[in-house]
Order: C-alpha cells, then sequence, then structure tokens
C-alpha cells in the first residue's frame, strides 16, 4: 500500500489555500492542503505497525513547531509548482530527517523544502501569471503545529489519515 506523511494546517489556512486550489490545483479533490513530511512510499501492511511505532517515538521526541507562511515562490525551473512558503524551515527539516531514520524507503526525487502547494502541473504562461497575481496577495499567517498524519492512498487516488500522531506527547 501506498503511505505519505504529512501535516494538515489549521482550518482556517486550508480554506485560503482552497480558494485558489481549486482554481490552480489538478489535484484539489485528492488530498486537502498540506505540508509533505514524506513523500509517497510503498510499504507491506505486515510491516506497517512497526513503522507507527518508530514514527511515535519520533513524534515523542520532537516538539511543536511554530509555523510562519509569509509570501508565495515557485520551484520554476524545475517544475511549474506556486506553492506557500512555510518558515521557519529548519524545525521542519530537522523533523523530516527525524523520520528518515524510520524504516521508510526514500522514494524523495527532490530536496525537503516546506511548502503548501497551491498551483502544479500549469503552463509555463499560466505559471508567471499565477505567480505574479500571488505575489501581490498578503498571506501573512502563523500557527503551532502540534500533530502530524500517515496517510494512505485509496484505490481512487484519495489520500485519507491512517493514524494521527501529537509532537513532544505520549500518544
Amino acid at each position: 500500500m501506498k503511505y505519505g506523511i504529512a501535516i494538515f494546517p489549521s482550518k482556517k489556512l486550508q480554506d485560503k489555500v482552497n480558494s485558489l486550489r481549486k482554481r490552480y490545483d489538478p489535484r484539489y479533490a485528492l488530498i486537502p492542503p498540506h505540508i509533505t513530511l514524506k513523500t509517497p512510499f510503498e510499504i507491506d501492511d505486515s510491516k506497517i505497525t512497526d513503522l507507527i511505532n518508530q514514527i511515535k517515538t519520533v513524534a515523542e521526541e520532537s516538539e511543536p513547531i511554530q509555523i510562519r507562511v509569509d509570501k508565495v515562490s515557485s520551484f520554476n525551473p524545475v517544475n511549474n509548482v506556486v506553492y506557500l512558503k512555510i518558515e521557519p524551515k529548519d524545525q521542519l527539516t530537522a523533523l523530516h530527517e527525524r523520520l528518515g531514520t524510520c524504516d521508510i524507503e526514500d522514494t524523495e526525487e527532490y530536496s525537503f523544502v516546506p511548502h503548501i502547494t497551491i498551483g502544479q502541473e500549469l503552463s509555463d504562461e499560466e505559471h508567471n501569471d499565477v505567480l505574479g497575481s500571488l505575489k501581490m496577495q498578503d498571506f501573512n499567517h502563523e500557527e503551532l503545529v502540534d500533530r502530524f498524519q500517515l496517510l494512505y492512498e485509496l484505490d481512487n487516488g484519495v489520500w485519507t489519515v491512517y493514524e494521527t500522531f501529537h509532537l513532544g506527547k505520549k500518544n
């Protein structure tokens, strides 16, 4: 089965992002706005209990993270993805790296960049228009992240929560 690990931000931020994603992201209906901590990976169902225990340990050893969103950016020229940049990157990167010590196959194609996707699979012209327009908007938002989720992909491509892990707390 295919799994992934992500942080779902507050409903307030998700609502703001979704108002844009429904126009610019063809995968809008497959997963809510999120910060990917581990890209999709395959794991045998017989190993999922061991993986969950490893992830619980990482969560317990990690503190909640105050995140800030303050600008729109892009992965262009690598690909035409427009996203909200997440700060502070260091704390999220440390959590990402600790999750990398779990028995998860490394399927990451790119370096870890904490972000929330707004638009993807855009043509060059669409990308430039969307990025230019969104850079003029104010995305100043801060919140405390105190949990992350192990997700799995359903047969129809929709991602759903398998288990939630609380940062810094006994689960």
